[in-house]
C-alpha cells in the first residue's frame, strides 16, 4: 500500500531519520512509539505528503487516499457544526448532485449513455456509503460527544478541543485508506474515547496513530513501530506485548554488543602489539580491515526508573469531606443538585463523565474553592487537603526557572530530591534552567504538579493530572499515587490509568451524580448488566410473557442489586467499627489516666474526690465492657458480610 525507500530527514543538522525502510499494509493498525523528539510526528506528516524527505522515496499505491489529525491548530468557522462536517464528504454531495440531473434527464427523455452513468453512480454513491450519509454523520457527530442541539450551532462557538473534534469527525467520514492520527484521544473524554475505538477496531482501512493513552493503544493497534535514533523497528502485538518484547530483544542486544566489544577490544589489542612487526603485517592488515566492516550495535536508551514517594501525610478522621444536597448553579445554568457524596479515608474515586457534566465543578466543591450555591460542604478532622486544577499552571511565578521555582515551593526535606523529581516529569540537564514564561502550556502544567506532589496531604484532589503526560511519565505517576497512603479524588480521561487506581468510580451526569464500586471496568460492566435487564424488561412488557432466559436476567439483575445492598451495608459497618475503635481508645486512654491518679497516695487524704474518682472509674469500667460487646457484634456482623460478598 505504502513504501518508504531509504528515507532520510535532517533538521539543523541531527538526523532525524537515516536510510529508514517500511511498508505499511492494507488494514494494517499501527502504533508509533518513541521518546519525546525521536520524530513520530515528522512521519505522519511524511506518510501524507505534508513534509519531504531529505533523500529517499515514499511511494504509495494507485488510488490510495491520505486523512491527517495533527495534535492541534485546527479551527472552523463560516458555517454549522452539521454542514461543516456534510462538507467533508465532498465527493459523495458531488455524485448526489450529478444524480438528481440525471435523474431529471431521463424523467424527460431515454438516453442508453445517461443510463448507463446513472447505473454506474447508484451502485457507486450506494457502496460508498451515499444513503446512509446523514445517519453517519449523527452517529459520529453523537460518538464524539456533540449533542443534537449543537448541530446547528456556528463552529467558531465551540473551544479549541471541540474543534479538534470537528475535525476527527470530518475525517473518520472521509473514510481515507490510510488514516493517521497524531494523538487523537487529548481531547476526548472518556465516552468518545471508548467509542473511538470501537469505531477504529471496525474501520475496514490503514490507521497508524500516535497515543499517549496506554489502553487505547493496547485495543486499537495490532503492530508497534518504535521510533528511535533515525531507525524504525517494528514490534508485533499491541503496546503491552510490545514493552514485554522490547525487554526481550533489548537484553539480547545487550549481550550481543558486550560479545562485540570483547571481540573488537580484541582485534584492537592485536593490531596495536603488532603493527610495526613485518612478519605480522598482513595479518594486521586483515584485522583493520575486519574492524571497518563491523556494523556496531546500537542499544535502545535505558529508560530511567524514577522511585518517587510522597511525603507521609498526617492520619485524618473517617470522613474527609462530605457534600450534603450540595448544588452549584452559574446565573441561571444550574451545573449541579442534590449531591450527596461522603470522602472516605482511603478511598481512590475516579469522577468520569462527558465534557461539561460537571466534573471539574464537583472537584472545586470538594476542595473549597467554591462554596455550594444550595447545601453544604463538611470538611472532616484532620484535613490537609492538596487541589490540582486544570488550569493550575497559572499560578506560577513566570520569572523564575523551573528549577528556582519548584525550590521555592519544595519543603527543606525535599530539596535534595527536586532534580529526581523533575526528570520524572521530563525536566532533564538545561530544562531545569528554562523560564517558566518559555514554557509550553503543557510544561507549565506539569512543573505545577511536580510542585503540588511535593508536600503531606492526607486528601489529594487531582483535575486530569495525566495531560500532557507520555506513557512512561503516566505510569511513573501511577505507580507514586499507587503507595500514596492518603485518599485521592482526581479526574481523568485515561482508561489505562482510571482502571488501575480507582477504588471507586462516580459517575456525573444530568446534574447528579452515582456511586459504583471498582474501576472503570467494573463500571461498565454494570452498565452492561443494567442494559441488558432494561432490555429484557421491555422485551416482556412487548411479548406478554417471560421466558425462560429473561427470568435468568431478571434473577441476576435481583443479585446485582442484593450485591450492592451488601457493599453498602459493608461500608456502613466498617464505618461503624472505626468510629467504635476510636471511641474504645479514648474510654481506655480515659480509664488508665484515672487509674493513674487512684494509685497516687495524695488522692487517699481527700475523701470526697477519692469517692468521685472511684465512681467514674467504676462507670468507665462498665462503659467499655458494652464497647467490647458491641465491638464483637459489629466483628460478627462484618465477618458474616464478608462472607455473603465472597466469590463462594
Amino acid at each position: 500500500m505504502l513504501h518508504l525507500n531509504d528515507i532520510e530527514v535532517d533538521f539543523g543538522g541531527r538526523k532525524i531519520f537515516s536510510g529508514v525502510n517500511w511498508h505499511i499494509r492494507p488494514g494494517a493498525r499501527i502504533g508509533l512509539c518513541g521518546e519525546n523528539g525521536a520524530g513520530k510526528s515528522t512521519l505522519l506528516k511524511l506518510l501524507c505528503g505534508l513534509q519531504q524527505a531529505d533523500a529517499g522515496e515514499v511511494q504509495a499505491a494507485k488510488g490510495t487516499t491520505f486523512g491527517y489529525l495533527p495534535q492541534d491548530g485546527l479551527t472552523h468557522a463560516g458555517t454549522t457544526l452539521f454542514a461543516e462536517v456534510r462538507s467533508a464528504c465532498g465527493e459523495l454531495l458531488a455524485m448526489a448532485d450529478e444524480i438528481g440531473e440525471l435523474e431529471q434527464r431521463l424523467s424527460g427523455e431515454h438516453d442508453d449513455k445517461v443510463l448507463e452513468r446513472y447505473a454506474h453512480l447508484q451502485e457507486l454513491f450506494e457502496r460508498r456509503g451515499g444513503f446512509t450519509l446523514e445517519a453517519d454523520i449523527a452517529r459520529v457527530l453523537h460518538g464524539l460527544g456533540f449533542a443534537q442541539e449543537d448541530w446547528e450551532k456556528p463552529c467558531e462557538q465551540f473551544s479549541g478541543g471541540w474543534q479538534m473534534r470537528i475535525a476527527l469527525a470530518r475525517l473518520l467520514l472521509q473514510r481515507p485508506n490510510l488514516l493517521l492520527l497524531d494523538e487523537p484521544t487529548n481531547h476526548l473524554d472518556l465516552p468518545a474515547r471508548t467509542w473511538l475505538e470501537n469505531y477504529l477496531i471496525n474501520y475496514p482501512h490503514a490507521v497508524v496513530l500516535v497515543s499517549h493513552d496506554r489502553y487505547f493503544m493496547d485495543q486499537v493497534v495490532e503492530r508497534i513501530v518504535e521510533v528511535w535514533n533515525g531507525d524504525l523497528t517494528e514490534y508485533p502485538g499491541n503496546y503491552t506485548l510490545y514493552l514485554e518484547e522490547r525487554q526481550r530483544r533489548v537484553a539480547a542486544l545487550r549481550a550481543a554488543k558486550q560479545r562485540q566489544d570483547e571481540e573488537i577490544e580484541r582485534m584492537e589489542a592485536f593490531i596495536n602489539r603488532f603493527r610495526y612487526q613485518a612478519n605480522k603485517a598482513s595479518q594486521v592488515q586483515s584485522r583493520v580491515k575486519q574492524l571497518e566492516k563491523i556494523e556496531r550495535i546500537k542499544i535502545p536508551p535505558q529508560r530511567k526508573k524514577i522511585a518517587f514517594r510522597f511525603p507521609q501525610p498526617q492520619r485524618g478522621g473517617r470522613e474527609l469531606v462530605v457534600l450534603r444536597n450540595a448544588g452549584q448553579r452559574y446565573g441561571e445554568h444550574q451545573v449541579l443538585s442534590d449531591v450527596n457524596l461522603t470522602v472516605s479515608r482511603g478511598e481512590r474515586i475516579a469522577l468520569i463523565g462527558a465534557n461539561g457534566a460537571g466534573k471539574s465543578t464537583l472537584m472545586r466543591l470538594l476542595a473549597g474553592i467554591e462554596a455550594p450555591s444550595s447545601g453544604e460542604r463538611v470538611a472532616g478532622h484532620n484535613l490537609e487537603l492538596a487541589y490540582f486544577a486544570q488550569d493550575q499552571s497559572a499560578v506560577l511565578c513566570r520569572a523564575n526557572t523551573v528549577l528556582e521555582e519548584i525550590r521555592a515551593n519544595a519543603p527543606v526535606e525535599m530539596v535534595p530530591r527536586l532534580r529526581d523529581v523533575l526528570g520524572m516529569f521530563l525536566f532533564s540537564g538545561d530544562d531545569v534552567h528554562k523560564k517558566v514564561a518559555v514554557l509550553s502550556g503543557g510544561e507549565r502544567n506539569r512543573l505545577a504538579l511536580a510542585i503540588l506532589l511535593l508536600r503531606p496531604a492526607n486528601l489529594m484532589l487531582l483535575d486530569e493530572p495525566t495531560n500532557h503526560l507520555d506513557l512512561q511519565s503516566k505510569d511513573v505517576l501511577l505507580q507514586a499515587l499507587r503507595s500514596y497512603s492518603g485518599t485521592l479524588v482526581f479526574v481523568s480521561h485515561d482508561r489505562y490509568f482510571v482502571d488501575a487506581l480507582a477504588t471507586r468510580i462516580v459517575d456525573v451526569a444530568d446534574g447528579g451524580i452515582e456511586s459504583y464500586p471498582g474501576n472503570y471496568a467494573d463500571f461498565l460492566r454494570m452498565q452492561q448488566d443494567d442494559a441488558s435487564v432494561q432490555h429484557s424488561e421491555r422485551r416482556v412488557e412487548y411479548l406478554g410473557t417471560a421466558a425462560a432466559p429473561v427470568a435468568d436476567k431478571e434473577q441476576r439483575r435481583q443479585q446485582h442489586q442484593q450485591r450492592k445492598e451488601q457493599q453498602r451495608r459493608q461500608r456502613k459497618l466498617t464505618r461503624q467499627l472505626e468510629q467504635l475503635e476510636d471511641a474504645i481508645a479514648a474510654a481506655e486512654e480515659q480509664h488508665g489516666e484515672l487509674e493513674q491518679r487512684l494509685a497516687t497516695e495524695e488522692i487517699y487524704q481527700n475523701g470526697d474526690l477519692f469517692n468521685d474518682l472511684s465512681a467514674q472509674h467504676s462507670e468507665l469500667t462498665g462503659r467499655l465492657e458494652t464497647l467490647y460487646e458491641e465491638w464483637d457484634d459489629l466483628q460478627q456482623q462484618l465477618a458474616e458480610s464478608e462472607q455473603l460478598l465472597s466469590p463462594d
